[in-house]
């Protein structure tokens, strides 16, 4: 396979992507930016109190 025909079939299977919206996609950044976050924070609070266990316990 060249590298020309590389470069068109790529361009032929990018002309039958569905592209979403501007709306979609901002919907969809901002929905994996909030899960990001929960689970950023949620993961934090877990190891801040597996940490205090620790500290309690065992050192």
């Amino acid at each position: 396979m060249s590298f020309t025909t590389y470069l068109k079939d790529t361009k032929s299977e990018l002309a039958n992507v569905t592209w979403p919206t501007r709306s979609q996609a901002i919907g969809f950044t901002i929905m994996v930016v909030i899960v990001s976050l929960f689970t950023a924070f949620f993961l934090g609070f877990f190891d801040y109190i597996f940490t205090l266990i620790i500290q309690k316990f065992v050192l």
